[in-house]
């Protein structure tokens, strides 16, 4: 041999996946982070719906509907109950930061109707 070094196939792209990993990672953690807080927005949503419509409930059957419906409300939620024309309709709404108390918010809101009841014949 003459001293001469054979280049291997492909050797000019070594170390690129650790590169290309590194440029995706922050990526991936960010849309990581934006899934959780989707959910968590999604659960909150599901618990105004639940204390809304206990509350409508509660109101149409003649009772309080604030505090049934605040019992399942998460935390920070304003309830608010209008009766009339034989209906009541009940509202939650409550602000919510999927990205932490930094990120942007959004309100979320959960509205349910019942009908009004009547004493049994």
């Amino acid at each position: 041999m003459t001293g001469r070094r054979r280049r291997r196939a492909g050797h000019g792209d070594r170390g690129s996946v650790t590169a290309e990993l590194a440029a995706a990672l922050p990526a991936l953690v960010l849309f990581t982070a934006v899934a959780l807080g989707a959910v968590g927005a999604v659960t909150r949503k599901l618990e105004c719906v639940d204390a809304a419509r206990d509350a409508a409930l509660t109101a149409a059957r003649g009772g309080d509907g604030g505090p049934a419906g605040a019992a399942h409300a998460p935390p920070g939620a304003t309830i608010s109950i209008v009766g009339g024309a034989g209906v009541v309709r009940a509202s939650c709404r409550v602000w919510v930061r999927p990205m932490g108390r930094f990120g942007p918010g959004f309100t979320v809101a959960g509205v349910a109707v019942a009908a009004v009841e009547g004493p049994l014949p």
